[in-house]
Order: C-alpha cells, then sequence, then structure tokens
C-alpha cells in the first residue's frame, strides 16, 4: 500500500506543477497590484496539488501510458482507489475555493470540468486536436492567471483578461510537443491528438506562432501596470523563444529525444517563473524592504 501512495503522489507531478504550471497564477497575482499574502500562497497550494494535481492523477488513470509523459519518463501503474482519491482532491478544492468568492469559485469549477472532459472517456477531449487545446488552455493558462489575480485580492478589467489570454498561449506553445512521443499509445487509445493531425511540422509552427503572440499580449498587458518590467519580459522571452526555437526546429519526434524536449519546456517555464517571482518579490516587498531600498 506504501508503494501505491508513493506511484500516486508520483502522478501529482507536483514538480511539473509548480515550475512548469505555475507561471500563469503567479502573472495573476502582479496583475492584481495589491497582495493578500496569505489567501495568495493558501490557494496557489489549492490549486496546483488539489486541482492541477487531482486533474493529472485523474488523466494518468484513463491514460494508462506505459512510455514516457510530461514530467514522468517511467510512470507507474495506478490502482482503481486512485480514481475516486484523484477526484476527491479537486473538488475539495473547489468546495475550498468558495471561500475566496463566487467568482473564484466559478473560474475553479470551470477548470475542474475541462480537466474532466479533458480525460474522461465520457466526452475525453483529449482524443480531439482542437477540443484538447480549449481544455488546457482555458484550465492551466487563462483560468490560472484569473485565479492567481483574485486570490491575491486583484479587481478584473478586460487588460488583465487580454494577458490571461496571452499567458494561455504561451502555455500551449510547447504543449503539443510532448504528443510527438507518445503517438503509439495515444492511436491504442484512439485518441486523435494534434501532433497526428498535424504532424511534427505544424506543431513546430505552433509553437512559433503562439510563443511569440502570447509573449507579444502578456508584455502589452504588463506594460499597462509596469513598463520596465514588461520591457525586461519582452527582452529575456525574446531570448528564451530564440534558445527554444533552435531546439525545436530541430526535432525530429524519436522517442530518445523524449529528456531534450522536458528540458526545453523546463526551461521555458522556469525561466518564466523565475521571472515573476522576482518581479512579485520586488513588488510587495517579499524578501525585504531593505534589499531593494537602494535599487528601486
Amino acid at each position: 500500500m506504501i508503494n501505491e501512495v508513493k506511484s500516486f503522489i508520483l502522478h501529482l507531478r507536483l514538480h511539473y506543477q509548480f515550475f512548469i504550471l505555475s507561471g500563469g497564477y503567479l502573472l495573476g497575482g502582479l496583475l492584481a497590484d495589491q497582495m493578500n499574502v496569505a489567501q495568495f500562497w493558501l490557494q496557489f497550494l489549492n490549486v496546483h496539488i488539489l486541482l492541477f494535481g487531482g486533474a493529472t492523477a485523474y488523466n494518468s488513470y484513463w491514460d494508462k501510458d506505459e512510455g514516457p509523459i510530461g514530467g514522468l519518463k517511467n510512470p507507474p501503474k495506478m490502482s482503481k482507489w486512485m480514481h475516486p482519491v484523484s477526484l476527491l482532491f479537486m473538488f475539495t478544492g473547489w468546495i475550498w475555493s468558495y471561500t475566496i468568492g463566487i467568482f473564484y469559485f466559478a473560474v475553479y469549477g470551470i477548470s475542474l470540468l475541462t480537466f474532466w472532459l479533458y480525460s474522461t472517456p465520457h466526452a475525453r477531449w483529449k482524443g480531439h486536436p482542437i477540443l484538447s487545446l480549449v481544455a488546457i488552455g482555458v484550465s492551466t493558462g487563462l483560468n490560472s492567471v484569473l485565479l492567481g489575480f483574485w486570490a491575491a485580492g486583484g479587481e478584473i478589467s478586460a487588460i488583465v483578461i487580454f494577458g490571461a489570454f496571452g499567458a494561455s498561449l504561451i502555455l500551449l506553445s510547447l504543449y503539443p510537443v510532448s504528443q510527438a512521443y507518445q503517438f503509439d499509445e495515444d492511436r491504442k487509445r484512439g485518441d486523435y491528438t494534434f501532433f497526428l493531425e498535424f504532424g511534427l511540422t505544424g506543431v513546430k509552427r505552433f509553437f512559433a506562432i503562439n510563443f511569440l503572440l502570447g509573449l507579444i499580449m502578456i508584455s502589452i498587458c504588463l506594460a499597462a501596470f509596469y513598463l520596465l518590467p514588461a520591457v525586461a519580459l519582452f527582452i529575456t522571452g525574446l531570448c528564451s523563444f530564440i534558445i527554444i526555437q533552435k531546439y525545436v526546429s530541430g526535432l525530429k519526434g524519436d522517442v530518445t529525444e523524449y529528456q531534450n524536449v522536458m528540458k526545453i519546456k523546463f526551461f521555458a517555464s522556469l525561466s518564466f517563473v523565475i521571472f515573476l517571482l522576482a518581479a512579485n518579490s520586488i513588488r510587495y516587498e517579499w524578501i525585504g524592504r531593505t534589499i531593494f531600498n537602494n535599487y528601486f
């Protein structure tokens, strides 16, 4: 039983949630222009462990992958009890989210619903090249920014929603890349993914267009609040794009490239997360006023 619990924890893929999927939430906190610190970080755990972690485990239960998946090179087998527990994670988080407000509760619920539609055999949006993008873009992109924004205490505006869509595009830009190394198992399950529809060339073009467009949108949004961080984000994002594009353009779809692909995704997302952590720390003085007094 202990080994099964360890396997379930692995399927939560917490390193993936914290270092790859947390950028949108942190961006929401920065755009809020005010910070309820305790509430923000408690909901960070709610979103990234209970919602994202539970959804990832739920998806793993139905996928039953034996080959490499995002964040796990050798996924362990799942047991029947993990199915209801993964749902329990998500619904517990949803109940908790009600303490923040009705809009927060609604957006959290929409993410939960799209995660369910993405994975369940009753809908299986994951098996559709476009619906899969909608599910991921809404649940872990757009809504992630909104959840971070409201958890920090912000008041919503059109420019914030614009930036949230930009974050979705950046998140989605590398999403289909890992499908190139799962196509055999996807075909066995009957999942017709973006990669199977558009091929490796389509995946590469999708990355370039969406990453650049998303970067521009986020930079415009951030400039409405903080001009210098927006310029810094655009420059560093452009540098990241050049580096990532070099690797992506050379991919051949061979399974031996899996490790490099995950490194690319980790590099792109971690760079974004580090930038936003630094920006939030300076804006809200998380590290301490005295350190930055002489520089900002």
